[in-house]
């Protein structure tokens, strides 16, 4: 039976709310990812130790005042937050929400922040300026150990390579920010050591450094994601990502890539909704 005029007429504002309340869902409704990781080079001395990763806000709100993302992390109890880049996007310098954001984690758990390719500019410098006025670690090519149980972790932050026009490509940036953050690092210590690094792309030579955990973004998921593909396209990466989001492992080292929170030049998300990942690390003897 063919749909009558007048049915189709009530049928379609219907539908049109329905695809604008689903579009609106997948941009907006964060999930939380869980990953448990053990190591024997972790100290003793503890049960777990809770590590939140926020990534890609791009100057997105949350709820008032970020009470939605604020509310999510306080229910994980974190005991550490890292965030991985593009808090800010360049296009909406947003500072007051993203600035927001990390002034109520920082009530929550100490913060860890590395730079993103958003970041960079002229307006950087006040950013970074008020997330350290907030008590906000910004690691740009530094590294700094955690006590942890009764030892220590090293925690090492670098920035995107964006922030390094020296060195021809992504690769020797990142390789130079890296030798610089560990410049002062007795290579002869064993701590298991945290890498925050915007790209995933570069696991690679993450992996050949021997970090035992890279946290990282940049990726969005890939924007929308595909049944049995995955992310569609990602920047750096291009069609078909390989790092779009979730757990890689190459060798002893794993990297964490997570889908993030908001969008840059593509508005809208696709069966990728917005993302707040906790690890929690335990001994593993």
């Amino acid at each position: 039976m063919r749909m009558t005029k007048k049915r189709l007429l009530v049928l379609m504002p219907i539908l049109i709310a329905a695809v604008i309340v689903f579009l609106y869902y997948e941009n907006n409704a964060i999930g939380i990812t869980q990953y448990r990781l053990g190591s024997d080079k972790l100290p003793g001395g503890f049960e777990s130790y809770r590590i939140v990763q926020l990534t890609d806000l791009h100057s997105k709100s949350f709820g008032k005042d970020q009470s939605t993302i604020t509310r999510k992390v306080k229910k994980l109890k974190p005991d550490l937050i890292v965030m991985t880049g593009d808090l800010v996007d360049s296009k909406r310098y947003n500072t007051e929400v993203s600035l927001m954001l990390m002034r109520k984690m920082t009530e929550i758990a100490p913060v860890y922040y590395v730079t993103g390719n958003h970041e960079w500019g002229s307006r950087f410098p006040a950013l970074a300026k008020g997330l350290r006025e907030l008590g906000v670690h910004v690691m740009r090519n530094e590294s700094e150990t955690i006590k942890l149980g009764d030892g220590e972790i090293r925690i090492v932050g670098v920035d995107d390579p964006t922030f390094n026009h020296e060195a021809y490509d992504d690769v020797s940036r990142i390789k130079q920010h890296i030798a610089v953050a560990l410049e002062d690092v007795d290579q002869s210590q064993t701590h298991y050591t945290i890498l925050l690094s915007h790209r995933p792309e570069l696991f690679a030579e993450y992996a050949s450094q021997r970090f035992d955990l890279t946290f990282s973004g940049h990726a969005h998921g890939g924007q929308v994601r595909l049944p049995f593909l995955g992310g569609l396209v990602a920047p750096g990466q291009g069609f078909l990502p390989k790092y779009d989001g979730g757990k890689y492992t190459a060798g002893g080292s794993t990297m964490i890539v997570s889908r993030g929170l908001g969008n840059s030049i593509i508005p809208q998300r696709l069966f990728n909704r917005p993302e707040i990942v906790l690890v929690e690390l335990a001994r593993a003897d």
